[in-house]
């Protein structure tokens, strides 16, 4: 008999300290939307002292803060070659969001849409590698790649039945290599 009055009240217990789902997924968009909020902040104050014009876009997707710059003739700076400037922008507007948060930052930066464009180029370079290596049977190794550039190849690959790819080498040299599979 203490057996069934103790349990109800194991129960009870544990749903009272079980957070609630929809409650945990409001939590973590209002903290995605403040880090959005602060990188907008530091953005703002970056592009006013550059005097550069442009319009800052806040949004949350796939679990990340996603903050866009659009507008001005000068942003293309912003990118550098090869998206440089822009990585370490994103890494700067991430220590400001952690400075000012105290959480760690997984935010995406685009600057006058050049990862929106350079994600649709990584997509169809992976999805063609993927294809020449299913029917040469030869592996491929392309050039070396920032962690943002390699996952769009490798989700390219993966899209494509007969073949995986992996990362390989050390950063800043690290790359991807297609092969087919056995």
């Amino acid at each position: 008999m203490s057996e069934t009055v103790q349990e109800p009240t194991k129960v009870e217990e544990s749903a009272e300290s079980t957070p609630n789902a929809d409650q945990e997924r409001s939590n973590t968009e209002t903290l995605l939307v403040q880090e959005g909020d602060v990188a907008g902040d530091y953005l703002e104050r970056l592009l006013d002292l550059l005097d550069y014009d442009g319009d800052i876009d806040l949004d949350v997707e796939a679990g990340r803060a996603v903050v866009s710059i659009e507008g001005g003739g000068d942003l293309e700076k912003l990118v550098g070659s090869r998206g440089q400037v822009l990585e370490a922008l994103q890494e700067l507007t991430r220590l400001a969001v952690q400075q000012d948060t105290g959480v760690r930052s997984r935010l995406m930066l685009d600057v006058a849409g050049w990862r929106a464009g350079r994600r649709e180029e990584l997509s169809t370079l992976g999805r063609t590698t993927a294809e020449e290596v299913l029917e040469s049977g030869n592996e491929a190794r392309l050039r070396p790649m920032t962690p943002f550039e390699r996952k769009i190849i490798h989700d390219a690959v993966a899209a494509v039945d007969g073949v995986h790819s992996e990362s390989e080498g050390e950063e800043p040299s690290r790359k991807v290599v297609v092969y087919k599979s056995s």
